[in-house]
């Protein structure tokens, strides 16, 4: 990893809202999280490691690349109550995909939270860590995202 750049985590909520003690669920609502199969781009920063160690139990996280964020914009971005895809060219989506890994936030260019379907094939376990199941730090997100959008 280099240093002095921020990298971008796709964030997935896998688990729902029953039972869920106030400090998560409100790490969950600051990530803009609200049911499961929701997705979020964050950046690489301390605050954002805090709140995703926290509610590591109701959510898969991990690196992604700026080929996947510009198929989940092209495919998922939306812009108020319209799809990104019938505002935007896909150059343009392209480009707007390149500044959200460089940095930019991704409200700049579409709505924060992409709503995904379940993946296909299912989850691994919604109960288990990332080795055995799907909940928590994983090492790429690329492949869950694929398999969501």
């Amino acid at each position: 990893m280099l240093e002095g750049i921020l990298m971008k985590y796709a964030v997935i909520r896998v688990r729902g809202v029953r039972k869920i003690a106030p400090r998560i669920n409100k790490s969950l609502e600051l990530l803009r999280l609200e049911r499961p199969n929701h997705c979020v781009l964050v950046e690489d920063s301390p605050q954002n490691k805090g709140m995703l160690e926290k509610a590591k139990d109701y959510v898969t996280y991990g690196p992604v690349a700026e080929e996947t964020i510009a198929m989940l914009l092209q495919k998922r971005g939306r812009k108020g109550a319209s799809l990104l895809r019938s505002v935007l060219k896909e150059e343009e989506v392209k480009k707007a995909a390149t500044e959200i890994f460089s940095g930019k936030k991704t409200s700049e260019f579409a709505n924060p939270v992409f709503r995904l379907s379940p993946p296909s094939r299912g989850y691994r376990d919604t109960k288990r860590s990332f080795p055995q199941g799907d909940l928590g730090k994983r090492g790429e997100m690329d492949s869950l995202l694929r398999r969501m959008i």
